[in-house]
């Protein structure tokens, strides 16, 4: 017995609108993260939460969507890649709409979870709809270059909705929007994407399945609640994870995936850059609110510079690869991207030339990492690669405020000073990276 699985052979049909639509996918799901950061304090008012109430309602999303990644990219392999992209549309976009009619938390958090859930699905998905699309080896890493930034541009996009929304409409706009961007992609991709191919079936490591899932959303709750109790419970379960993965016949994650050094060094690189810029969205989000009294569209409207050098840079992040390489480009990003958290920290004049700084580095960060971290992953583990990369842009934000937010609120003095501290650590963080990445990149394996 077969079942389909995304492994096309070459597609005869045009590649750049199949690709339009696979990176528009993964913009609206990543902003979907960041969609509700602005507009959190109209959702508290209209909805009369908690502090703790509105931390879940951020966090919803973000938990089911990194603690599902891993088997929502091996289900792409086993199912069809297609056919898993539109099943975590659908569910997008249906948990969207109730998201979006809400009349109280229950629903709200139960919405933002099953969004999470869909997004689990379909990124992964779409990323590994990257090899069927471009087959030629050159061709497919320019793709993932650029596709490497698409996950800053959907994280800055997301804020800068989520201001327009808070200052001229209604947060609920913020889940409408995504709910008619996911049935113009449902009804095209069957249009535009290549059909999924019969495969011999495989069997699911359920027990590995439930055990990753189970540990990385215990892991992070307990990151972002500052609670020891799940992080022990989730590192104990992501420990038994991996010895299950040793011992079974067929891992969800198989062990050598990660023998790979240019592939740990890329992932680490991953989470570092998407902690970096979630740390500093934040921080900078409650300045410019707080300390200078901006308006929720202002705020918004400061993140402008950054999302046109994020998409300036991912337009020609291919074509630096191709000339310099993945260890000159990605080295170059990190070490440019803490030169912007130094400034950005400053949060005085040089606040502009950091907001153009950073996301030049931070977009040739992610194309070099993500390019490295798929490089010779074989056809049927795409999905799976697609997973893991996505997996490592969800862990970095939980990572990187759960750390930086506690070093920020432990320092002496106003919160700028704090904030300011924090995010020169990051730098650091990013320069100590550098030397490892440039040393660990110079074999091709």
């Amino acid at each position: 017995m077969t079942t389909p699985v995304a492994v096309p052979p070459a597609p005869t049909r045009p590649t750049a609108p199949a690709f339009a639509l696979l990176g528009t996918v993964q913009i609206m799901l990543i902003s979907g993260i960041t969609v509700v950061a602005v507009a959190l304090p109209a959702i508290q008012d209209e909805l009369r939460l908690s502090g703790g109430d509105l931390a879940l309602v951020s966090t919803a999303y973000g938990l089911a969507f990194s603690g599902l990644l891993l088997l929502g990219g091996r289900l792409a392999d086993l199912y069809g890649r297609r056919r898993v992209l539109m099943l975590g549309l659908g569910l997008f976009g249906v948990s969207s709409a109730a998201a979006a009619l809400a009349p109280g938390l229950a629903l709200l958090l139960t919405a933002r979870f099953a969004q999470g859930v869909g997004a689990a699905l379909a990124a992964p998905s779409a990323m590994a709809l990257l090899g069927v699309l471009f087959p030629d080896p050159h061709r497919r890493a320019r793709a993932t270059a650029v596709w490497g930034g698409l996950a800053g541009i959907g994280a800055t996009g997301g804020m800068l909705l989520s201001g327009v929304f808070a200052e001229w409409a209604s947060w609920r706009w913020a889940f409408g929007v995504p709910l008619i961007a996911t049935a113009l992609a449902i009804v095209a991709a069957p249009r535009l994407l290549p059909a999924d191919r019969p495969v011999p079936r495989a069997r699911i490591d359920i027990l590995g399945a439930v055990l990753v899932t189970a540990g990385l959303s215990t892991l992070s709750y307990g990151l972002v609640e500052s609670s020891y109790g799940p992080l022990i419970g989730g590192a104990v379960l992501l420990l038994a994870f991996m010895i299950v993965e040793s011992r079974t016949a067929a891992p969800l994650v198989p062990p050598a995936f990660f023998a790979a050094p240019r592939r740990a060094v890329a992932l680490a690189a991953i989470v570092l850059g998407s902690a970096g810029m979630a740390t500093s969205f934040f921080f900078l989000s409650l300045h410019l609110q707080q300390v200078r009294g901006l308006s929720p569209l202002l705020t918004s409207a400061a993140f402008l510079p950054y999302g046109a050098v994020l998409i300036g840079t991912g337009s020609v992040a291919g074509r630096l690869l191709a000339r310099f390489g993945v260890r000159i480009v990605l080295t170059t990003g990190l070490i440019t991207a803490a030169a912007g958290l130094f400034l950005v920290g400053r949060f005085d004049g040089a606040l502009i030339a950091g907001l153009l700084v950073l996301p030049f580095g931070i977009a040739l960060t992610f194309a070099g990492a993500t390019v490295a971290a798929v490089t010779d992953v074989p056809d049927e583990q795409a999905g799976l690669a697609g997973g893991v990369v996505n997996t490592a842009m969800e862990i970095g934000p939980t990572l990187g405020l759960a750390v930086l937010v506690s070093l920020a609120a432990a320092q002496a003095g106003d919160a700028t000073s704090g904030y300011g501290f924090a995010l020169a650590i990051a730098a650091v963080a990013f320069i100590l990276m550098a030397p490892i990445a440039a040393l660990l990149l110079r074999t091709p394996r």
